[in-house]
């Protein structure tokens, strides 16, 4: 999985889960952070509903 720009360390990640309470180590906070850039990649914004008046 590439991604141009990725702003959160593994090291970060596991950090600010273990603040949290989560315990994972470095390999599992690397897939948690590559399904959190999938969705984020994956993510369309909510589109404004054009109202229609006859």
């Amino acid at each position: 999985m590439n991604f141009i720009e990725k702003n959160v360390s593994v090291e970060k990640a596991v950090f600010i889960l273990s603040k949290n309470g989560i315990q994972v180590d470095e390999k599992e906070a690397k897939i948690i952070l590559e399904l959190l850039y999938l969705v984020s990649k994956n993510y369309d914004k909510p589109k404004e509903k054009k109202i229609l008046y006859p």
